[in-house]
């Protein structure tokens, strides 16, 4: 049996077992596992780049929650020998990377709401691309596949292949240096946490998950008493809440358009092959949402580079004012704190089809039920209690989703105002005042 063969019966081996296992024993064994195996260098991201200057070699690096179940999915996929997958991962330098304690937030700017995202670099740092997307709290399917990962990985070897020509059409896939540059230096990390993993500890305790670092420029902002921001509020919107349905099984292939998007208003078609966005080259998805990342809420062009039918065309997608509110935060782990901030600790999730028609609700108005609400949240001690359904918040019933009450709260609601939840209970209206926090 091959090398290669054993390292992934160890790896699935270890994955299967990660269930009944805690936290502690998951980063512990993971370790232990890889060091041994030697295929991967094990967080050591300075020996990546050494190893890929000598070599000359493109670098792979998996940030990825070990205790998240979503991620084992997903890894479990990654490591389970696909033929596309292992002669493409052999001509990189691979790098693991279990936490986001001391990482270089100048160079990994991500949706920190995903907890499996892969970095390709170049050796100099110069980043080829992204990979990884996700619009669903426990689904994968839709957002990633692994031909995907594997037309994105061959897209990087060609663009490391090429770089002396492609070099200044990577220089945007970098954002500006942060103003804090590592998680731990947030003032509402600092206390917590440090640089390393406390493996002589309780090192699961000691890791800084990717969303907390999401969760720090919120709370930072809110300890600065500044208001949020939409690009804070929606990060990293998703292509298909601008109409740009991507197969996921390609780099950035249009398998369908939304009738009436600002996508179908720009011009694009189904089969579309989006080879550039504002002149980057793309390897996935995740390279689409960096690039509408980088366009304010106030609004913005991107000019698209696509072939259509084996011919080249160039189209500009438009995007107005509150383009951003348009995706669908509901997923987010980042949506927690929110829902205790604004929604007074509700969770809510939208009525069946059948319970709106019982109940004689319109698609088109709110009806939301609480699904989830702590005895101690500021709503349940206003009164909304389990299964009420929301249909107005204030004078609104306009507002559809969650992620729509929370931005409508973040940006009229001011601390200690009033704000009237508007609830059926058994099928009768009544209402409930709550006060804002402070």
């Amino acid at each position: 049996m091959s090398r290669w063969m054993l390292t992934l019966l160890a790896f699935l081996s270890l994955a299967g077992s990660l269930q009944a296992q805690s936290a502690e024993e998951k980063v512990r064994n993971d370790k232990k596992l890889v060091e041994q195996e030697g295929y991967w260098l094990y967080g050591d991201l300075a020996k990546g780049f050494e190893v890929a200057k000598q070599n000359n070699q493109p670098i792979v690096v998996i940030l990825r929650c070990l205790p998240c179940k979503e991620c084992v999915k997903l890894d479990d996929e990654l490591i389970d020998g696909d033929a596309r997958i292992k002669p493409l991962l052999e001509q990189f330098v691979r790098v693991r990377i279990v936490s986001t304690n001391g990482l270089d937030l100048s160079l990994f700017q991500f949706d920190t709401d995903q907890s499996f995202a892969v970095f390709f670099l170049h050796g100099d740092g110069t980043i080829l691309g992204r990979f990884g997307t996700r619009s669903d709290r426990t689904e994968w399917i839709g957002d990633v596949s692994i031909d995907g990962l594997a037309k994105a990985m061959q897209k990087a070897l060609d663009l490391h292949r090429d770089f002396p020509q492609v070099k200044a059409s990577l220089t945007a896939k970098r954002g500006p240096v942060p103003e804090f540059t590592s998680p731990e230096k947030f003032p509402v990390l600092s206390n917590r946490y440090k640089s390393t993993l406390d493996y002589d500890g309780k090192v699961a305790a000691s890791c800084i998950h990717c969303h907390q670092i999401g969760d720090a420029i919120r709370d930072t902002a809110f300890l600065r008493k500044q208001k949020l921001p939409d690009e804070v509020l929606f990060p990293y919107p998703h292509p298909k809440s601008i109409g740009l349905i991507l197969n996921p099984k390609e780099r950035a292939t249009v398998e369908n358009i939304t009738a009436g998007s600002f996508a179908a208003q720009s011009g694009f078609r189904a089969r579309d092959v989006i080879e550039k966005l504002n002149d980057q080259p793309l390897v996935s998805i995740a390279d689409v949402q960096w690039v509408l990342n980088s366009v304010p809420a106030t609004g913005g062009e991107v000019r698209a580079d696509v072939i259509r039918d084996g011919q080249a065309q160039q189209l500009v997608l438009k995007l107005p004012a509150g383009w951003r509110e348009l995706d669908d935060i509901s997923w987010r782990a980042s949506t927690w704190g929110l829902r205790r901030q604004v929604l007074g600790g509700m969770y809510l999730r939208p009525l069946t089809d059948d319970a709106r028609a019982k109940l004689k609700l319109p698609k088109t108005s709110l009806s939301l039920q609480v699904k989830y609400l702590g005895k101690s949240d500021l709503a349940h001690r206003a009164g909304v209690r389990l299964d009420d359904v929301l249909v107005g918040i204030d004078s609104r019933t306009d507002l559809l989703r969650d992620g729509d009450l929370i931005a409508y709260i973040m940006h009229h609601k001011q601390p200690k105002e009033a704000l009237k939840l508007n609830l059926l209970r058994n099928g009768e209206p009544l209402s409930v005042t709550i006060t804002m926090p402070d």
